[in-house]
């Protein structure tokens, strides 16, 4: 896709800060976690995808992280659990973890507490599990003052932004490659918009960061 120059001027600038957050948006969120601290020396990355289970996406992603041993969390939308509720067992049985991502992926900056809490509370209904990611990575101060007392909430240290119409594949390895640090929170998604990108990036993201001594853990 061809884009302006205005266009590719502002992703040069603004990119950089979705794809790896600034030190001063995570301190907008002191109860958020972007970073597993690692204590042991070991290097560990945490894959997480978002927005899934869709039938077009996730059963291929379960089958490429069963090939290479790798265990994943998904924060899912309760809506897709409720519409596939197979994906997600499929999900459990394969020794994944879940995560809560809202009920119809809201963005908590357009709508009041009371509405996002209640469909939190919604999915929580189809997805059993004690984290939550919110949809676009933000959450107003009410929102989070709330559901912090019941749900660790889960950022992120590196997007890969494999949902963008500006970003291909080469693109989506390129940030793993350039971001990935040990303890990282590592977002991809199982969506209709990233999976062409994800069936030829991922392999090849999962074989560098093996390559660089990675190993792969589940979010706790």
């Amino acid at each position: 896709m061809k884009i302006s120059g205005i266009e590719r001027m502002f992703l040069r600038v603004v990119g950089p800060w979705i794809e790896s957050p600034p030190k001063f948006f995570r301190k907008t969120f002191l109860k958020g976690v972007f970073r597993i601290k690692e204590r042991d020396g070991r290097k560990t990355v945490y894959i997480t995808f978002d927005d899934g289970p869709i039938p077009e996406c996730t059963p291929w992603l379960l089958d490429l992280l069963d090939r290479y041993g790798i265990k994943a969390t998904f924060f899912m939308v309760g809506d897709n659990v409720r519409k596939y509720p197979e994906l997600y067992a499929d999900i459990m049985r394969r020794g994944h973890r879940a995560g809560n991502h809202t009920m119809h992926h809201l963005d908590g900056s357009r709508v009041w507490a009371r509405r996002y809490i209640r469909d939190v509370r919604e999915a929580a209904g189809y997805i059993d599990s004690d984290l939550l990611r919110p949809p676009h990575g933000w959450m107003r101060f009410g929102q989070k003052a709330v559901l912090s007392r019941h749900y660790k909430i889960i950022m992120y240290d590196l997007v890969t932004r494999d949902y963008s119409k500006y970003v291909d594949a080469e693109r989506v390895f390129r940030n793993v490659r350039r971001y990935a640090r040990p303890g990282s929170i590592i977002v991809f998604h199982d969506s209709l918009k990233s999976v062409d990108k994800l069936r030829e990036a991922l392999p090849r993201c999962i074989e560098w960061l093996k390559e660089q001594g990675y190993e792969f853990e589940v979010l706790k």
